[in-house]
């Protein structure tokens, strides 16, 4: 099993910038794929970015494409997503998803082991 933890989040102005990492232990970390969910209040959670075990592919919502990357540096287990020009619409608790395999894809079911996620708040 892996556990993984998510840090970073925060209240920023809408155009600012915040960073996310996600912590793993347990297991290998290289051995999982990696993904970043969203879930705002009164709405399901949703599929933000992922990337593979290696890091070499990444996908992105289009609703972020452009605006956030995902990386991970397998060295120190950890993820990052680093969100630029915020939106007030992206305002959500994010959390970070593991699954063992090359790469989880877009669908939360794909992923096994979750984090308690961090809130981000973005003002107009």
């Amino acid at each position: 099993q892996v556990q993984v933890v998510e840090s970073g989040g925060g209240l920023v102005q809408a155009g600012g910038s915040l960073r996310l990492s996600c912590a793993a232990s347990g297991r290998t970390f290289s051995s999982y794929a990696m993904g970043w969910f969203r879930q705002a209040p009164g709405n399901e959670r949703e599929f933000v970015a992922a990337i593979t075990r290696s890091g070499g592919r990444t996908s992105y919502a289009d609703s972020v494409k452009g605006r956030f990357t995902i990386s991970r540096d397998n060295a120190k287990n950890t993820v990052y997503l680093q969100m630029n020009s915020l939106k007030p619409e992206d305002t959500a608790v994010y959390y970070c998803a593991a699954v063992d395999t090359f790469y989880g894809g877009t669908y939360r079911s794909a992923y096994d082991y979750w984090g308690q996620g961090t809130q981000v708040t973005v003002s107009s």
